[in-house]
């Protein structure tokens, strides 16, 4: 797989309401007594109930990775646990921690904030991790954010950084008119993107230039090609290193915090799930989800479940 075969097909996605009813429908009724996910039970227990946890993911690799972190330590810990991965956008996965079809799920503190309390107005990782837990209804709770953040980022090319003396945000307003901005069709009206851009540097592109990749290997190529000067490309995204891009700095927060935490279901988790949990919250940086992604989408092509296996292994959370 080449550098422009990155992943992460993106979770700002918002799936379709319809779409979204029947997974969340589908979802619940993985809570009756017919689903072995539901009934499970062994000698460990996962659940405060004793059953074994569900550790759903959402529908992009990051996600999945993440899952199969928790899965894995909590079984090393004693705690039986069993994922469920794809199961759909913060719409569907959410509802499902909800109604306890699903246990755990991997989320990102900002974006989860906004979700929950739209007119939140916090942008810090300490303010949004304090703010989030009083914001959730009482089923939910979050554990331990982790170190490890995945966020949207202004993106150029060393080429475009040196021709407009660019290192942050604040210097491309000033060149804003002369360059395309490629991102997400949803960059055009969030309030993060086009409006924040406007609103907090005062930059309005020449143009703008949907795509449907999320920052994938589409936008990739057309930033490469000087088809679009800057991107909006996640953090995480492994193409950033692997072509010596450059994050340009938001000293405006126009981009939030988006700390890695786990969603759960509050009366599903026993104090030694949340134990387990919290340590892969722990050790978990930015560097190893980059890591993480480049292990499972590029070359070396691994499984999620391989990757999380290797990482817990190294980090002495599993054998």
């Amino acid at each position: 797989m080449t550098p422009l075969d990155t992943p992460i097909s993106r979770r700002r996605a918002v799936a379709a309401v319809a779409a979204g009813l029947g997974l969340s429908l589908a979802l619940s009724a993985c809570g009756s007594s017919s689903n072995p996910l539901s009934t499970g039970g062994g000698a460990s227990s996962g659940s405060a109930s004793g059953k074994a946890l569900v550790i759903g993911s959402a529908d992009f690799t990051e996600s999945q990775i993440i899952a199969e972190l928790y899965a894995g330590a909590l079984n090393a810990a004693g705690v039986s646990a069993t994922t469920k991965p794809n199961i759909g956008a913060r719409e569907v996965y959410y509802k499902a921690v909800q109604d306890g079809s699903v246990d755990v799920v991997p989320d990102y503190t900002g974006n989860l904030l906004l979700y929950v309390d739209p007119k939140a107005t916090q942008v810090s990782a300490s303010d949004i991790a304090s703010a989030l837990p009083n914001k959730l209804p009482k089923a939910l709770a979050i554990l331990d954010p982790a170190k490890a953040e995945d966020k949207d980022a202004m993106v150029v090319t060393k080429a475009t950084a040196t021709k407009y003396s660019l290192s942050s945000i604040a210097d491309m307003s000033k060149v804003c008119s002369d360059l395309v901005i490629g991102a997400p069709a949803t960059f055009e009206q969030r309030a993060y993107g086009l409006p924040g851009l406007k609103d907090k540097y005062n930059c309005v592109p020449k143009q703008f230039q949907p795509f449907n990749d999320g920052g994938g290997p589409v936008t990739l190529k057309a930033l490469l090609s000087n088809d679009i000067q800057v991107a909006d490309i996640f953090t995480t995204t492994p193409s950033i290193a692997d072509n010596d891009l450059v994050v340009l700095d938001d000293p405006k927060n126009n981009f939030i915090a988006q700390q890695v935490v786990p969603l759960v279901n509050s009366a599903n988790i026993s104090d030694a799930a949340k134990k387990a949990l919290n340590a892969v919250s722990s050790k978990l940086t930015t560097t190893d989800l980059i890591n993480l992604n480049r292990a499972v989408s590029g070359n070396q092509k691994q499984s999620p479940a391989d990757a999380a296996k290797a990482w817990l292994k190294d980090k002495g959370l599993a054998s």
